[in-house]
């Protein structure tokens, strides 16, 4: 077996998975890494060697195949429904609505199939195809981006538009269609989501915000003197303004905290480095920086993928051999149908949501056009994984924001070797190459490889070509044993500004997010608050509140209200 083969072999074997889909065996293994590991798998099915399935016939005919896409992870589920005299199958795209306690598989073989949903003290025995009007049909039928199946342990994830020229209609939709109006909890608890998929998450331990403070420190600038800007956080102790390069706690926000600066305050010992990046002009030494800590010991992190960005085809960028015209992207296929995409938060989830961001550039922009990386390796195509589910594959010397199984966080260059951790992975993004890494030999945060050349790092521009643009990028940074996930709005930058920014403020890794737009690095935060009948959104800077949908109670926020074409990330208060 290979290295990945037997990482699965020994994952599987935990006793977590003792119930629901029967992981496959060593030989079916084998058959789809092999599979996987050529060139161009070709489909959605063949991406994914970990994947599992089980297929029930009944007495009239009636197939009924479910597919896990990865066991491990035990949230994204394929259904495939063939009736007897049916021209063609019907594929439903099923997600877990709480994949640590239900475990699914099939039932009823030779008689009348059913999904069998397994609890620590529950099971129940769904066949959602069934009936004069069948569940999937009604479910279907609602036009949300997730709808309930068997008793809420089950979502069918329905294809919806995530343009912003249609999300007045869909807006429209939930106000016409949800009896409670246009609140976004009420969306969840009204008549199509019911209160069984909200739970009271438990209180943890909360680590002392002026501590934290204390801990972060200040960023290693020249002068701190106090500045008017402010992001558009209520903030602890910042009503005279903001010291630059200190820290303040977001206010109803545990965990989450607040920094502003200019790059042109940084320290000379950190500015006048040669050879680590390019020298800063006048314009971005004065352009003010919003950055946002996340203590990650209190928060979960996700992903997931808009409903049309990234996409799944080939990026016009590579040349030579690192495009190949006769498939249909890089990965052998250019949808990831049957899976839906659908660009909004999961019900299940909105109840612990704190922050969502965008994630990355879209598929065009995703892909080397100068420099050795274009021409290999299908042209470096930016991976990305959803849920234990490999939607493009990881490239070794990308940057990668990842998430494993136990809900270890991390942020770093990938490797061949990582690649072991594939069964394990719960999301990843991978976007560019390193703004930080750390230095080999000391451990220090220092300016990646490639930060100085414009092509080799694939760091685009503006509209008008210009390097100097609006971006946002992302770090970590361990403090004390405790990670903190660092978030930053830079208002015009180059990628030598952001690293500089980066290594003042200590980062042990970081990497570009996206840029030219405030649309495109949106960030919004959601504070604790009594009023149960509305979710308020704090917006990182105020312009970034134009992205999201008016209505006649107030604002419905982005990625948590309403489906939307990018792909984003969001933070969970820890259960």
């Amino acid at each position: 077996m290979t290295g990945l083969t037997c990482t699965l072999a020994l994952t599987l074997a935990a006793p977590a998975l003792a119930t629901g889909i029967e992981p496959p065996s060593e030989e079916v293994l084998a058959e789809q890494m092999a599979e996987f590991l050529t060139d161009a798998p070709g489909s959605i099915f063949a991406m994914n060697p970990f994947r599992a399935e089980q297929t029930v016939t009944g007495e009239d005919g009636l197939q009924v195949q479910l597919i896990s896409t990865n066991p491990v992870i035990n949230t994204w589920f394929v259904l495939r429904v063939e009736e007897a005299d049916a021209r063609r199958p019907s594929f439903y795209h099923l997600e877990n609505t709480d994949p640590e306690v239900w475990h699914i598989s099939l039932g009823g073989d030779g008689d009348d199939p059913f999904i069998l949903i397994e609890g620590d003290d529950d099971a129940e025995e769904c066949a959602p195809w069934a009936g004069r009007s069948p569940e999937l049909e009604e479910a279907g039928d609602t036009g949300l981006p997730y709808a309930p199946l068997c008793d809420g342990r089950l979502y069918l994830r329905n294809r919806v538009s995530g343009s912003r020229t249609n999300r007045e209609a869909i807006a429209e939709f939930l106000r016409d269609n949800v009896i409670f109006g246009d609140s976004i909890v009420n969306l969840i608890k009204g008549t199509f989501y019911e209160d069984a998929f909200l739970e009271d998450s438990d209180e943890i331990e909360e680590a002392d915000a002026g501590a934290v403070v204390e801990a972060l420190g200040q960023a290693d600038l020249s002068r701190f003197p106090v500045m008017n800007a402010s992001p558009g956080f209520d903030l602890v102790g910042a009503e005279g303004g903001m010291e630059a390069g200190s820290w303040y706690a977001v206010e109803d926000a545990p965990g989450i905290y607040s920094s502003v600066m200019q790059p042109g305050m940084i320290s000379d010992e950190i500015l006048n480095r040669s050879g680590e990046t390019n020298w800063l002009d006048g314009v971005e030494r004065n352009a003010n920086v919003y950055l946002v800590a996340f203590d990650m010991s209190q928060f979960e992190l996700g992903y997931e993928l808009g409903t049309d960005h990234p996409s799944f085809g080939w990026s016009s960028r590579p040349s030579g051999a690192g495009r190949d015209w006769s498939i249909p992207g890089p990965d052998g296929f250019n949808s990831p149908a049957p899976l839906v995409m659908n660009g909004m938060l999961s019900p299940a989830l909105l109840d612990r949501v704190a922050a969502t961001f965008t994630g990355g550039y879209k598929r065009d922009h995703g892909a080397w056009r100068f420099g050795p990386m274009a021409t290999y390796n299908n042209g470096h195509h930016y991976g990305f994984l959803v849920n234990g589910t490999l939607l493009s594959r990881l490239w070794p010397g990308l940057a990668t924001i990842y998430v494993l199984d136990d809900g270890t966080f991390g942020m770093t260059t990938w490797t061949e070797e990582m690649n072991e951790l594939l069964p394990r992975l719960r999301f990843a993004r991978q976007n560019g190459v390193a703004l930080i890494n750390p230095d080999p030999e000391t451990g220090e945060g220092v300016p990646g490889d490639l930060v100085t050349s414009w092509g080799g790092g694939n760091w685009s521009g503006s509209a008008d070509a210009q390097l100097r643009t609006l971006r946002a990028g992302s770090c970590l940074r361990e403090v004390d044993g405790r990670q903190f996930l660092l978030y930053a709005y830079f208002s015009t930058a180059t990628p030598s500004g952001m690293a500089r920014t980066f290594q003042a403020y200590g980062c042990d890794y970081a990497m570009l997010m996206d840029m030219n737009s405030q649309e495109h690095t949106y960030m919004a935060l959601y504070p604790q608050i009594d009023d149960d009948d509305w979710i308020e959104a704090e917006h990182l800077v105020s312009g970034m509140a134009n992205v999201d949908q008016n209505s006649r109670r107030g604002a419905i926020p982005r990625f948590v209200g309403f489906a939307d074409n990018r792909d984003f990330f969001y933070l969970l208060r820890r259960e």
